[in-house]
């Protein structure tokens, strides 16, 4: 079923995915990803308020998606085990 050719090219391949992932943390690139809008409004105010309610905004934004596929799988884990253990 597996012969010793494909073996030694899926170990190529897994050398190549690694070290394509160990150079990728080296080198990083440095964006800006703020609108023009946004920057001017967080750099125009001193007291750093309106920058934290950004910050907040932008957790919360983040954190949404997570918790929306952490329930949906969840839920997928309870359909598929929780019967499982009923008939025992």
């Amino acid at each position: 079923m597996f012969s010793k050719e494909k073996i030694g090219k899926g170990r190529k391949g897994m050398r190549v995915v690694l070290l394509l992932l160990l150079v990728s943390c080296f080198f990083s690139v440095d964006a800006n990803a703020q609108c023009a809008m946004c920057r001017a409004a967080l750099e125009s105010e001193e007291s750093g308020v309106q920058a934290g309610a950004v910050n907040d905004g932008i957790v919360y934004l983040m954190a949404i998606p997570y918790i929306l596929v952490g329930a949906i799988g969840y839920a997928i884990y309870r359909l598929k085990y929780g019967s499982k253990r009923k008939e025992k």
